[in-house]
């Protein structure tokens, strides 16, 4: 087997810890070893079993992020779909710094924009009715850049890159239905 590029292992290296986090913060479920549904260009498709039923998700990392000089923990962006709990597209992201509180967060993907509310080092779509215009947004969509500040004040703005996210998320759609 011939080893993967860093840009994709560099994620799954990081992955587990990723989502415990993003586990613990849905409401504490314990999980199982994450398993690699398939790589479609900039996006990782994964499935686990997490409280007796199965959780599928996609997730990137940004390609580009600024400031560069700031300090911070792994950044990742996920849609999730949990068909035991009825819950399908749902977008979250983990900055890698607290932001700051009450504050909110964007995504940006072309001239459509929208609003996260965040806590901690997280953020999720504010409107539910959006989450569903989001994901085709960046179906759509090539470039995809998320906006926020931290508790320290500092504006951050993450851009990742939208190319494989279709086939990512046709593939948690197969394993998750």
């Amino acid at each position: 087997m011939t080893p993967m590029p860093f840009r994709i292992t560099r994620p799954l290296r990081l992955l587990p810890l990723a989502l415990i986090a993003l586990m613990l913060a849905a409401g504490g479920a314990s999980a199982q070893t994450p398993q690699l549904l398939g790589q479609d260009r900039d996006w990782g498709a994964y499935s686990v079993d997490v409280d007796g039923g199965k959780t599928c998700y996609v997730l990137s990392r940004p390609k580009d992020q600024s400031p560069k000089n700031v300090r911070r923990d792994p950044v990742y962006f996920f849609i999730t779909s949990r068909p035991k709990d009825n819950i399908r597209n749902q977008v979250s992201v983990i900055v890698g710094y607290p932001y700051k509180d009450g504050g909110r967060a964007t995504v940006e993907i072309g001239s459509a924009k929208f609003t996260l509310f965040t806590r901690d080092d997280k953020a999720w779509i504010e409107d539910l009715e959006e989450q569903d215009k989001l994901v085709a947004a960046m179906k759509g969509g090539s470039t995809m850049l998320v906006r926020g500040t931290s508790q320290r004040g500092t504006n951050t703005s993450d851009r990742y890159s939208l190319l494989g996210i279709t086939a990512a998320l046709e593939r948690i759609v197969k394993a998750c239905s």
